[in-house]
């Protein structure tokens, strides 16, 4: 019983004496453009836009307009046809007198790009890298009792990314309050060298810092709280702590019985690290963490937790479709579930480190991680990016991303880089082998690679840098490569959706391949249609502005390549598709032979009116075989195996009605999908993903709104422009419908429809109460939904 009430009596004090931290996001005052002067304290910014962040510029409608695309823009097709430029953030704060002898610090989580601080008029510095977090101490510069001001310029100029970055404040911003002996920046470190069933060895470092003027007695108390909130163990040390300086704790726990973290069951732990100085509590700090091991050989493969486990993994860029890169928690949390239930448990992050709310969500849910530092090194892929500042700046960001994360159980490997120029030449070597070290120097528990393209014979010496090696589109090379060395361990970093079946068997068969990352799991914003048109990218290619490559569109919605991946990852999965008579857009007659990012030309489509010819219908299935029928008439069986990549494909003529695909096993139905003829559009249907949120200024709820016949079956076809009016504690912040070639606001409180569906994005007010989202289009019943806010 002593020890039930001791647990609950720590948990109930974790807020008492932990380190201030609050989240920095509200009312900041924003400008688009040049404000010299606006570094300075004094400066006029009562004219300013006041704006909450998250926050990305690049996203917003172009002054003047409605859209925030424009075939001049500089970024080009890479960027989406958006606009970057130069923004100011201006935030005005008074920290009371009661924290005047505390240490105070201002953390960034990510600004894209270029980054000036300053505060009180007095700068702060630089940070050019537009994915890493970092802070200031600002103990030095700030006031008590009167007002603050905390300045950011942010520049996103020029040709600088290969993909849409968003520009300005996108990550949370956070303020920490800190007694002067308290745990460092990033601090904690948490491994589990020994795992087994029995028990699991935790060692755990955590750095503490003493910034008084005296020598300290300092003890470190750090306690290991299981899912449920109980205590599992304890350990205590003290010593003497000179002015300035800065120690590290070693201790080493037993936990009796581990839970295991895994991707079936993400289980975490807790440690609590209490910092006393005199015996008087001073700090207190939470670390999530899971107990967990990982190896990797090319006997075994990848094993977790000693199991076997291959790799079905997305590469994963960082914008949130509608959100453009704004990172609510929310959009980061949900992109997370929706490719846990579409089969992946491993995401590449492509190509830069992603936000903290996003690798919280993988440990959360369990999705493994491959955590990507660079897109580029010393030689650049565009004039204005980070090769200018690789030289002086990568040890910098890769201490930023390893400090940071490195106590997150999902992440299994650090990625130094991607498809970086030279990769033969001696002098690149000598970089990927820096990077590779410096790494191992941070953290020794996860595994170094790169996603390397051209995977040639000259490349042998750049791949012995890293202990995986990670092949772009070079699924041709698995058993060559490994009759030349046996000890490789290799995996597709990225694969092309059009040969899924090939890339999964390579995964299938070969134990030295450990897992397969497609080219994407995510449709995103930039490289604009490189899943259609194509490359060579060219300013024509407008008004395409997303790369139409993803197995999960923009919306969060399942393409049809997502359904076929399916069949590769699940059993008992049976979809069905229809190839339309006329392309679905214009195509590329220049497009060159090796891009091939894009899906066959099949929409979940049975509304064919006025056709004449027979329309190709291809039924994906993981059944032994698959019926098709039509209006209740068969159309026969077919065998669904590996002889034909899991597909079956039929004439049909056009008939309106029911298309029906069943799949069996043996004389058993397994599963079936259905395609309906629509009848004309009568009505508005809404669904919220969820119909409870938090009154916290940030929470999401995503709301699907289809346009269906008097039935309810969504017209495919079907375009009509949505409006939208909210009324309770809430705000419209992001409206989709997917469609590659719509330039329409992101921002407005209406959109069209495209193939029956669009998308809008309610966030919460900081008040509780209830948000009543109503949609309406010309000629249709319209609809609502309602959203508790708590």
């Amino acid at each position: 019983m002593k020890k039930i009430v001791t647990t609950l009596l720590l948990l109930a004090t974790i807020g008492a004496h932990a380190q201030e931290t609050q989240l920095f996001d509200n009312d900041w005052r924003f400008h688009r453009g040049g404000a010299q002067g606006a570094d300075k304290a004094a400066f006029d910014d009562t004219q300013w836009r006041i704006v909450d962040l998250p926050h990305d510029w690049s996203i917003e409608d172009l002054p003047g307009t409605a859209s925030p695309f424009n075939r001049d823009a500089v970024s080009q097709a890479s960027g989406g046809f958006t606009t970057g430029g130069t923004g100011w953030y201006r935030k005005t704060f008074t920290l009371p007198v009661t924290q005047k002898g505390k240490r105070i610090q201002v953390q960034f989580d990510g600004i894209y790009m270029n980054a000036e601080v300053w505060i009180n008029g007095k700068r702060l510095g630089k940070h050019p890298y537009g994915y890493t977090s970092f802070y200031y101490d600002v103990t030095d510069r700030v006031k008590f009792g009167e007002q603050n001001v905390l300045a950011v310029k942010v520049r996103n100029e020029g040709e600088n990314s290969r993909w849409y970055a968003g520009s300005g404040i996108y990550r949370h911003v956070w303020l920490k309050v800190m007694d002067p002996v308290h745990v460092a920046q990033w601090g904690t470190y948490i491994t589990t060298p020994e795992v087994n069933a029995a028990a699991a060895k935790v060692h755990v470092q955590t750095k503490v810092m003493n910034e008084t003027s005296s020598t300290a007695a300092v003890k470190v108390i750090t306690h290991l709280m299981d899912a449920n909130g109980k205590e599992v163990v304890t350990a205590t040390d003290t010593r003497e702590l000179t002015p300035g300086a800065v120690a590290t704790w070693e201790q080493d726990l037993t936990v009796r019985k581990p839970a295991l973290w895994s991707v079936q069951s993400p289980v975490l732990y807790t440690a609590v690290t209490e910092v006393y100085r005199q015996q008087q509590l001073t700090d207190r700090t939470v670390t999530p963490f899971g107990i967990r091991s990982i190896t990797i050989d090319a006997v075994n493969g990848f094993r977790l937790d000693g199991q076997p486990l291959k790799l079905k993994g997305g590469c994963v860029h960082h914008d949130n479709g509608p959100l453009g890169a704004k990172a609510y928690d929310r959009a980061e949390e949900r992109k997370v579930e929706l490719l846990k239930a579409s089969g992946y448990n491993a995401v590449r992050c492509a190509h830069n480190p992603p936000s903290p709310a996003f690798l919280d969500a993988c440990d959360r849910l369990g999705i493994l991680v491959i955590d990507e530092a660079f897109d580029t090194w010393e030689d650049g892929k565009n004039p204005d990016d980070y090769h200018l500042y690789f030289k002086d700046w990568w040890k910098k960001d890769v201490e930023s991303m390893v400090y940071r994360d490195r106590n997150h159980p999902a992440i299994i490997m650090w990625s130094t880089g991607n498809e970086i120029p030279n990769r033969e030449k001696p002098e690149v070597v000598e970089v990927a082998k820096a990077l590779s070290s410096f790494i191992r120097t941070l953290d020794t528990t996860r595994f170094v690679t790169c996603g390397v393209n051209g995977v040639t014979e000259d490349k042998d010496a750049f791949l012995a840098t890293l202990d995986v090696a990670g092949y772009n589109y070079a699924r041709d090379k698995y058993e060559t490569d490994h009759q030349r060395l046996p000890q490789r361990v290799m995996f597709a970093t990225e694969s092309l959706p059009l040969e899924a079946f090939d890339y999964w068997m390579g995964v299938a068969d070969h134990p030295w391949v450990i897992g397969d990352f497609v080219w994407t799991a995510f449709d995103y914003i930039g490289e604009a249609s490189i899943g259609w048109l194509g490359y060579w990218q060219e300013q024509g290619f407008y008004p395409w502005n997303l790369a139409y490559c993803g197995d999960i569109d923009v919306c969060g919605w399942k393409r049809p390549q997502s359904y076929y991946r399916d069949v590769l990852w699940k059993e008992g999965q049976v979809s069905v598709f229809v190839k339309p008579p006329q392309p679905s857009f214009a195509t590329n007659p220049h497009k060159v032979d090796w891009s091939r990012w894009e899906w066959h030309d099949v929409l979940a489509s049975w509304n064919w009116e006025n056709t004449v010819q027979p329309l190709e219908v291809e039924v994906y299935s993981s059944c032994e075989q698959v019926e098709l029928s039509l209006n209740g008439r068969s159309l026969g069986k077919k065998a669904t195996n590996r002889a034909n990549k899991f597909t079956a494909t039929w004439q049909v003529p056009y008939q309106a009605g029911t298309l029906n695909a069943t799949g069996y096993n043996g004389r058993k139905a397994v599963s079936s999908a259905v395609l309906q003829t629509a009848g004309e559009p009568a009505k508005i249907n809404m669904v919220a993903d969820r119909t409870a949120i938090r009154a916290n200024g940030q929470d999401l709820s995503y709301i699907t709104v289809e346009l269906q016949d008097a039935n309810g079956v969504r017209h495919t076809k079907a375009d009509n422009q949505v409006h939208f009016d909210v009324e309770g504690p809430g705000t419209i912040v992001g409206v989709g419908n997917a469609n590659p070639l719509s330039t329409e606001s992101y921002q407005l409180p209406q959109r069209n429809a495209w193939q029956g569906r669009c998308l809008v994005i309610v966030k919460s007010s900081g008040q509780a109460g209830n948000i009543v989202v109503k949609a309406s289009a010309s000629g249709l019943q319209s609809s609502q939904v309602s959203i508790a806010v708590k």
